[in-house]
């Protein structure tokens, strides 16, 4: 737009100095087409050219034939008939000739919409960017519900469009309003609207078992209808402007304690669009006596899901690993998860385990009381497979960790040192060195050492030789029974036996 002085100077040059449109468009910095537009309003007949004959006006009535038939017929497959046709002409110009025949689609008028107190709702998203949560980058979603009559905006971001939040919205708005709209208006948006066959329409299930619980009617606008949730739209756009931009926070919780600032501040203390003399605030006060009352209970919103425990504690879940107790692995469980916490059930209601939630990737969130439970039990395992492989090779043992035990000894202990010398002289010589000392009522490791090196001593045999096993777990866990030793000396004998009959049976010969 121009001022007035600049439309004075146009018509002065143009009376007073002569000057063609384009000499005062150069000089005046404007378009020419604003010139044009200035003289023609003073009642000038201006800009009239005379129309050459061009070479696509033989043309011109089979293009607009073929658009009346086909409206969505593109300029390349026109430029192709009419070439075969005899047009010499090249694409460039021929697509400014299509689009000037090309039939549009008539303007449409729109009602304006205007609802009673607490009758309606509009409901949308909005995506406002990714969010770095630690090594994870997710989307960062804004849920706005805008009540048409009084244009109050509750908003609240979430870190997922999925049903778990979208439910989740719609209870913190009923809370925020302090009550319900009678019809939610959505888009074709999956948590809404699973498929729409022209006006057949298939909603969401769980949706409807909010709108059951709540009262309200689900409504969803007409394909590429915007229009008929426009406050939504405008709200959204409002948000990103006013509220969004160039806004610091250092989490989700800051951003939400912000949002909820602006939307009960700012964005109520805003004139209000059908009567402008009043606030959205002191319109929304009117509106709140007409919205459906709360039900007594809040419609359940968490996030269900079936795991299965592997070999490990862990229940799996979002991208993070949550500790469960080590008596609950190698079956399914039940993850319950909100916005802030992650619980674990077994069954139908026994809570196993609860984790505050992480958004986090890639992260292990543990109970240091199942970690210590799982390293105990693991001890005490150990100490028993010790034992049944103690008592296995030396029967014996057994009353002599009794007597041990009911003089409160340790029994842990006096099993590692039994075992350890059952490694070095085999379970036949330790079995009689314990059954001596049980027999003397001296039952400790210390004893049956003595009695072992008092026995090696009388053999006149060398100390055992101490073994050096590579750090294999496989070899060092790997278990070798040693066979008694006196059925050797008995295939000794014979062979000497043997060898004798046949020397006297030489020396018998000879003679």
């Amino acid at each position: 737009m121009i001022g007035s002085e600049q439309e004075s100077e146009i018509l002065r040059l143009h009376h007073a100095e002569k000057w063609p449109i384009g000499t005062i468009a150069k000089q005046l910095g404007v378009h020419h087409s604003t010139v044009r537009r200035v003289l023609a309003q003073a009642g000038l007949e201006i800009g009239k050219r005379s129309m050459r004959p061009s070479m696509v006006d033989p043309y011109i009535p089979f293009i607009v034939e073929q658009l009346e038939k086909y409206p969505k017929l593109c300029a390349s497959r026109l430029h192709q008939m009419v070439r075969e046709r005899g047009y010499p002409g090249g694409p460039d110009h021929f697509r400014c000739i299509v689009a000037r025949f090309r039939p549009r689609k008539p303007a449409e008028a729109y009602l304006r919409l205007r609802t009673l107190p607490g009758e309606q709702g509009q409901v949308d998203w909005g995506h406002f960017g990714k969010v770095t949560i630690g090594s994870a980058v997710r989307s960062l979603f804004a849920f706005v519900v805008v009540l048409s009559y009084s244009r109050m905006v509750f908003l609240r971001f979430y870190l997922s469009a999925a049903m778990p939040s979208f439910l989740r919205g719609h209870v913190d708005a009923f809370n925020h309003f302090g009550g319900i709209p009678r019809e939610l208006l959505y888009d074709n948006l999956k948590s809404a609207v699973l498929q729409r066959r022209g006006d057949a329409i298939q909603f969401n299930p769980i949706l409807l078992e909010l709108a059951k619980h709540y009262h309200f009617l689900p409504r969803p606008v007409g394909v590429a209808r915007g229009n008929e949730k426009g406050r939504v739209e405008r709200a959204i756009r409002y948000i990103r402007n006013s509220f969004f931009a160039a806004r610091e926070w250092t989490d989700l919780a800051d951003l939400n304690r912000q949002a909820f600032a602006w939307s009960v501040g700012l964005a109520a203390d805003r004139k209000c669009q059908e009567d402008r003399s009043r606030t959205v605030g002191a319109v929304f006060e009117e509106e709140q006596s007409k919205l459906l009352p709360l039900p007594g209970d809040e419609f359940p919103t968490a996030e269900r899901v079936q795991v299965r425990i592997g070999k490990t504690p862990y229940a799996r879940f979002d991208l993070n690993d949550y500790s469960v107790p080590h008596t609950h692995v190698r079956r399914p469980l039940l993850v319950v998860a909100n916005l802030d916490t992650v619980r674990i059930v077994d069954g139908a209601d026994e809570v196993i385990a609860t984790h505050a939630r992480s958004w986090d990737k890639r992260q292990t969130i543990e109970n240091p009381a199942h970690i210590a439970e799982l390293v105990d039990h693991k001890r005490r395992a150990r100490k028993h497979r010790s034992i049944d492989r103690l008592h296995h090779a030396v029967p014996a043992s057994r009353q002599l960790l009794i007597l041990l035990a009911e003089r409160g000894g340790n029994i842990g202990g006096a099993t590692t040192g039994l075992l350890r010398l059952l490694d070095q002289v085999g379970p036949l010589e330790l079995g009689k060195a314990i059954d001596e000392a049980t027999e003397r009522t001296v039952p400790h490791v210390g004893a049956v050492r003595q009695i072992l090196d008092r026995r090696r001593q009388e053999r006149g045999q060398p100390p055992p030789i101490g073994r050096h096993l590579p750090d294999d777990p496989r070899l060092l866990t790997q278990h070798v029974t040693p066979h008694e030793l006196e059925t050797y000396d008995v295939l000794r004998q014979q062979d000497d036996d043997n060898q004798q009959q046949d020397q006297d049976a030489d020396e018998a010969k000879e003679d």
